[in-house]
Formats: C-alpha cells, sequence, structure tokens
C-alpha cells in the first residue's frame, strides 16, 4: 500500500503547480496549497478539492518555513515569466533553504528539460542554477523537468489565432517538439512522491508525445471539428516580443528536447501518458467561441 504523505505545493493556484495539487489529491495525499492569493478562485476550488490552502510567498522565507513545518514532502516551482529570470532563481534559493530548515524529508524541484545542457536560454539558465542550488543542500531531492506544454496551444497567446482557424508557432511545420500534457505533469510529480527513496538524487526529463506543427493541426482539425491550418510565426516576430522566448524556438529547431520517450513510459507506468491526440480528444473545445466539441 502506498504511504500518504502530506505535500507543501507551491505555485498550487497556476497551471502546473494546479495539476500536481490535484493529482495528490486524487491519491489520498495531504497537500497544503501555498498561494500569495489565498481567496482567488482557484484556491477555493482547492479548497474545495480537499487541499489546506495557506497564503505564502516564495520571496518570504518565513512564510514558506511555516507552511513546510508539517509537511513530509515539499514540490517547488518558480515562474520566470511572472517574476523574471533573476527573481525566480532568488525566490527558488529562499524557498528550497526554507525547505532545508523545515526538515522537509523530499524536496521536488521543478525546472525544465534539458536545462542542465547549457542551452543558453534565460529560463532553462535561471531553472538550473536552482537546481544546482538544491542539489547542494545536502538533502533528499529530486528534479522534475517537463518539456513543453500541450496546453500552451489554448494559452493567452495562442488562443485568438486558434479562434481564426490558425495554429500559430515559431517553427517549421515538420519540425517535431516533445510535449506534455499538464494532467500527466501531476501525474509524473505524484509518481515522484510515492516512489520517495527510489528518485532521491535524480534528475527526470519527461515528455507525453513528440509531434510536429504539422501534425498537431491535421489532429486539431479532427477535435475541433473545423479546418485549423498550420502557420509558422518568424522568429523576427518572436524576437519582437521577447528574446528569451525567441530563443527558445531557435534552440526548438536547432536542438530540441531528447527524451526516450518509450522508454520513459515503461518505466512510468503507473502514469496515464496522454498523446497529443488523447490530450485533444479530451479538451472541451466548446470554449472557443463558434466552435463545437467533438470530445
Amino acid at each position: 500500500m502506498t504511504t500518504k504523505r502530506a505535500v507543501l505545493v507551491t505555485g498550487a493556484t497556476g497551471q502546473q503547480g494546479g495539476a500536481v495539487a490535484h493529482a495528490l489529491l486524487s491519491r489520498g495525499h495531504r497537500v497544503k496549497a501555498l498561494t500569495r492569493k489565498p481567496d482567488g478562485d482557484a484556491a477555493r476550488r482547492l479548497a474545495l478539492a480537499g487541499a489546506d490552502v495557506v497564503a505564502g510567498d516564495l520571496a518570504d522565507a518565513t512564510s514558506v518555513l511555516k507552511a513546510a513545518n508539517d509537511v513530509d514532502t515539499m514540490f517547488l516551482m518558480g515562474n520566470s515569466y511572472e517574476a523574471g529570470v533573476e527573481e525566480e532563481i532568488r525566490q527558488g534559493i529562499i524557498a528550497a533553504d526554507a525547505a532545508k530548515a523545515a526538515d522537509v524529508g523530499h524536496l521536488i524541484y521543478s525546472s525544465v528539460a534539458d536545462a542542465n545542457k547549457k542551452t543558453g536560454i534565460p529560463h532553462f539558465e535561471s531553472k538550473y542554477l536552482v537546481e544546482k542550488h538544491v542539489a547542494g543542500l545536502g538533502i533528499p531531492y529530486t528534479v522534475s523537468a517537463p518539456v513543453a506544454f500541450m496546453e500552451n496551444i489554448v494559452a493567452p497567446w495562442s488562443i485568438g489565432a486558434l479562434r481564426q482557424g490558425t495554429h500559430a508557432f515559431a517553427m517549421p511545420p515538420k519540425r517535431v517538439l516533445q510535449l506534455v500534457a499538464l494532467a500527466d505533469i501531476g501525474a509524473f510529480v505524484a509518481a515522484l512522491v510515492e516512489r520517495r527513496e527510489h528518485v532521491f538524487g535524480k534528475r527526470f526529463d519527461f515528455a507525453g508525445d513528440e509531434i510536429s506543427g504539422e501534425e498537431q493541426a491535421k489532429i486539431l482539425t479532427q477535435a475541433i471539428g473545423r479546418p485549423i491550418n498550420y502557420q509558422e510565426i518568424p522568429i523576427a516576430a518572436a524576437r519582437q516580443q521577447s528574446e528569451d522566448v525567441a530563443l527558445m524556438f531557435e534552440w526548438f529547431d536547432s536542438v530540441g528536447y531528447d527524451v526516450d520517450v518509450a522508454a520513459l513510459h515503461r518505466d512510468f507506468q503507473e502514469v496515464r501518458w496522454h498523446s497529443f491526440a488523447d490530450w485533444a480528444r479530451k479538451f472541451d473545445w466548446s470554449t472557443l467561441e463558434g466552435t463545437s466539441s467533438n470530445a
């Protein structure tokens, strides 16, 4: 029987942290959800699902230490898009130090796949600096490192074009990219929590599928029920929005993630891995204006 853990989840009201919190709750673990907005809608949904919502901020060591004092596991993630890479590093170090001070038995740090391979991408490098700090603390830890999210297809910066029938992305149409569904991130972290000492000191890059933009558009056409065309966004246009993001897309095209997907899925069979087609079939496309859902 799986030991039930008490897990502090940071970023619990965001996409990734929320997926982790819900996956843990579904498996019977106790979840403390750390958030700066305990009265927000996302926090209320977590409370209704059974989480203990606590106010805290990664930049405030005292609040993290207080939240971590009665848990045996901690899931730590930062947000470079919201905080900036320098602040992400600072907050990550503060929170990791608080986990050590609280004598948390297992710290799971959320990084990004290939962050340890000198990509030159600022928001990959920032996570790797926190990884190295965590590894040097002398506490039991594991690094959870997902590839790009399938949910980026419906992110605020993508949804407008999708409503107009275009899947727009800054990569050539036939270039394959590894992706993972948020639900699988939650399930994978839950697996790390349950495997505990068997994953101490290890780093896991993980993905659910590898697929080109052109193939994604074909699947989206079928799932949404109307034509979706792939459009390559010029890197110059992406660079006007963000140098960091432009460097990432250039790396996607020239190098790219390299998870051995088949081996990973064999090793973590408790995760019900979603292919991109699985994810697209399950998504509620009625949330797109003027579309019907075939799910």
